[in-house]
């Protein structure tokens, strides 16, 4: 009582699987990670469910001076979200945010290439994909994922997370086809808050929790 409701990033996972397992060995589902910190979330649903596991690649668009909070988001395919009340608000112009998804393009390739190193993409046509991530706080990297991945003929969209802010998980409701948030608190401030540890998800760890989901 009283502490964060999630131990670390694989406790979680095991609570959101249970949330999910209408899923369950269904032969037209995936479950796709936000890369890092939706990895060993993703890792522990995709192993209860008995689904193949693969990362979806999105990159947050960090205000100018304050790179941890998300103005916008950019995906694969070349999809960019921003969030234009955070843009007002902080008077970015539209020279910065192109700067701004350029350098984060350049992080996107690089963890193409070391996350699918050797590893053939799951061809996402026609199936039922679970998008995990650790936490949904202004929800515009979920949100850019969502965009990018209706633009690969999926045929259902899911969103989960452990936990979310309310507005974001009501907003992300509108775009995906299901939602689930295990616990929306208010005020939501950060992710880190709801877990009792919540290190960085490493490169490395990445690519060993892929290889033993046997991606």
């Amino acid at each position: 009582m009283g502490g964060p409701p999630f131990s670390d990033r694989h406790d979680a996972g095991r609570r959101l699987a249970t949330a999910l397992v209408h899923y369950q060995r269904r032969t037209d589902a995936v479950v796709l990670a936000l890369p890092r910190g939706g990895v060993p979330v993703a890792f522990e649903v995709a192993a209860a469910l008995h689904l193949p596991l693969d990362v979806f690649l999105v990159r947050k668009l960090g205000a100018p001076g304050h790179p941890e909070f998300a103005i916008g988001a950019i995906a694969a395919g070349g999809i960019r979200v921003v969030s234009e009340d955070a843009i007002a608000a902080l008077g970015v112009t539209p020279d910065v945010i192109d700067q701004i998804a350029a350098r984060e393009s350049v992080e996107l390739e690089r963890r193409d290439a070391a996350y699918h190193a050797g590893r053939p993409r799951i061809d996402l046509r026609g199936k039922t994909a679970i998008v995990i991530d650790d936490g949904l706080a202004t929800g515009s990297t979920m949100e850019a994922a969502v965009s990018a991945l209706r633009a690969q003929d999926v045929a259902r969209i899911v969103v989960g997370a452990p936990v979310g802010a309310r507005e974001s998980c009501a907003r992300l409701e509108r775009l995906a086809d299901e939602v689930v948030c295990l616990e929306t608190p208010a005020p939501f401030q950060a992710v880190g808050l709801w877990y009792r540890i919540f290190d960085q998800t490493s490169d490395d760890e990445v690519v060993d929790l892929l290889r033993r989901a046997g991606v």
